[in-house]
């Protein structure tokens, strides 16, 4: 496999069959007892009894060896497919979705998040490092055994630099975090906000692409989830998401989750090596949940224009009505 740029909208494509043969569901390979040929690059807490345990992606999309390789094809760039690629088994219990689960197993899972984010952000050549979670076979998931996966590339991708760029422009304007404003103003008028946790809020976005679109986010200004380590409130967070998600699992059997965060300011080429000047104070960490309440969707029919049967309003009050349970 390689990468190869389209010139109009700046994206990276994968291009290529997998070279691995697709892994069985049948025995589960996430299982624990089916790990024993698998190195583990994490278990939380430990190798003993582990309630997280981070594996590379048994056929993955990026490969952590070698250079990119970038070469000019005409006016086309390609480059290899060096990254990384991980699944996060977010519990050695094969039907306990991240939903069902108790905070403190909430609180593991995103702790290993942070942690193999800031691992792989020692690495110059990655450029963004995030992770995100398909759950149900309609967002596509590759194995009913609750995971998140973690992709670390070599560019950053398409919609976080309309994030990056967008949050610069405001920051230029304003001196302030495009985020934070957000924020601020939904908790002001309230018709938007789902929950909140401490120093951590859920809403429906102003403009919602899908019915029933959340955002997560710390009211505390901060671009680096990897930073959540650190915090000495995180465990509020895995409170929120857990509520969120109960919520969630009433309406809809699957969602896409995506951590969105800073990009690696160690990377110093390449379209973003003029941006770590104010990138601490006008990017803002946060979780998209983008459920997925129909098979068909009228987004991908008219082209990337997303349409949303339902107002944000009135999916933030039914959000509310559910109970998320404890």
């Amino acid at each position: 496999m390689e990468l190869r740029k389209d010139p109009i909208t700046k994206s990276w494509v994968v291009v290529g069959p997998s070279d691995q043969a697709r892994v069985p569901d049948d025995p589960c390979p996430l299982c624990p007892a089916n790990l024993s040929r698998t190195k583990a690059l994490l278990y939380f807490p430990d190798a003993q009894k582990w309630q997280v345990c981070v594996i590379p992606h048994p056929r993955p999309l990026y490969h952590i060896e070698g250079d990119t390789g970038r070469l000019a094809e005409g006016i086309y760039d390609r480059m290899a497919a060096v990254g990384a690629h991980e699944i996060i088994i977010e519990s050695p219990e094969h039907n306990r979705t991240l939903s069902e689960m108790s905070e403190d197993e909430i609180h593991a899972v995103l702790d290993a998040y942070a942690v193999r984010i800031a691992d792989l952000k020692r690495d110059p050549r990655f450029k963004y490092v995030t992770v995100f979670k398909n759950k149900g076979a309609l967002a596509g998931a590759e194995w009913t055994h609750s995971n998140s996966q973690l992709t670390a590339t070599t560019f950053v991708p398409r919609r976080i630099l309309y994030e990056l760029r967008a949050a610069r422009e405001w920051f230029r304007q304003k001196e302030r975090c495009v985020f934070c404003d957000i924020l601020r103003q939904e908790e002001k008028q309230k018709v938007r906000m789902v929950d909140s946790v401490g120093d951590y809020a859920a809403y429906c976005p102003y403009a919602s692409r899908v019915p029933f679109e959340v955002w997560i986010q710390p009211r505390t200004h901060s671009h680096q989830f990897e930073s959540l380590v650190a915090s000495e409130n995180r465990r509020n967070l895995a409170t929120l998401l857990g509520r969120t998600l109960r919520r969630l699992a009433q309406i809809c059997e699957g969602y896409h989750m995506v951590v969105h965060t800073s990009p690696n300011t160690l990377q110093t080429k390449g379209e973003l090596s003029e941006y770590w000047k104010t990138i601490a104070g006008d990017y803002h960490w946060h979780f998209e949940i983008l459920p997925i309440v129909e098979s068909r969707s009228k987004s991908y029919s008219i082209k990337e224009v997303y349409f949303n049967g339902r107002t944000p309003e009135d999916a933030t009050e039914r959000l509310r009505k559910i109970d998320p349970g404890s």
